[in-house]
């Protein structure tokens, strides 16, 4: 009876609100060709031995999955972990080399209950974007790990017209993207671009400029907003990171558990 107390004790709900895996990460080697990682048959047991211990437990319990950006989930694990998930609200996903895009859709397909979604920057945003806005009807939170172009912007407003919250955090931004996403997102209420290497396009042979502060005519259109979050302080560390590492920051260089921190507090972990 003891046993079967204990189990029914580690199967409870209000254990299982979230899952974070964000202290375990893969023993991988960087490789030149896609998936452009190469994880080790043991890193990927433990990963997949961990998923099957904790998603078992918790009888579809988990709200919320937090996964470390250097945790190279592959799309067995994730289908595995989707499927055990329904009642998913809030995914940190920040590494994707190893999923493939039939794996990522049948994964959206089973949270039909997602609201918030941290991601890298990737290179075909549509198809996301699309699945999220036709089989998570409550979406409204975003954070992209990386650059977003006109592309992605582009994609956002298409797809995900009532996003209420983006983060874009220590990426390289260029203007003429921020001024899409404002005029776009008509629905926007805090928008995150603190830290960010904010970039103008220019004739060439000069291309493009760092613009060292923000404009009349964006903060003119960011004045709807309920939080519009800045910082291009050059005397900022992040700032300095940001610009070091050319808009691509380089997490594993710095601090534990950086990453997880956002200006936006729904989003920090």
């Amino acid at each position: 009876m003891d046993a079967i107390a204990w189990r029914m004790a580690c199967c409870d709900p209000l254990l299982w609100k979230t899952l974070d895996l964000s202290m375990l990460k893969s023993n991988f080697i960087k490789i030149p060709l896609e998936p452009y990682v190469y994880v080790d048959e043991r890193s990927d047991r433990i990963l997949t031995r961990l998923l099957k211990i904790s998603l078992g437990l918790s009888r579809q319990s988990i709200m919320t999955l937090i996964f470390h950006f250097n945790l190279y989930v592959s799309d067995e694990q994730l289908t595995y972990t989707a499927e055990r998930c329904p009642r998913l609200k809030r995914l940190v996903l920040p590494a994707w080399n190893r999923i493939k895009k039939t794996g990522m859709c049948k994964a959206i397909r089973c949270w039909k209950e997602l609201e918030s979604l941290t991601m890298p920057s990737i290179a075909n945003p549509p198809y996301i974007l699309e699945e999220i806005s036709t089989h998570c009807k409550n979406f409204s939170e975003l954070k992209i790990m990386g650059p977003c172009d006109v592309f992605f912007a582009s994609s956002l407003a298409a797809f995900l017209p009532n996003l209420r919250v983006l983060s874009l955090r220590c990426s390289m931004l260029f203007t003429d993207v921020l001024v899409l996403i404002l005029d776009s997102l008509q629905n926007l209420e805090v928008l995150n671009i603190s830290h960010c290497v904010l970039m103008e396009a220019l004739p060439a042979p000069q291309h493009k400029r760092i613009v060292k502060e923000i404009d009349v005519t964006i903060r003119q259109k960011a004045s709807r907003l309920r939080e519009f979050l800045t910082c291009m302080d050059d005397s900022c560390v992040m700032c300095q990171r940001t610009r070091t590492d050319e808009g691509l920051v380089r997490w594993y260089k710095y601090e534990e558990g950086l990453w997880k921190t956002d200006e936006v507090r729904s989003l920090t972990l």
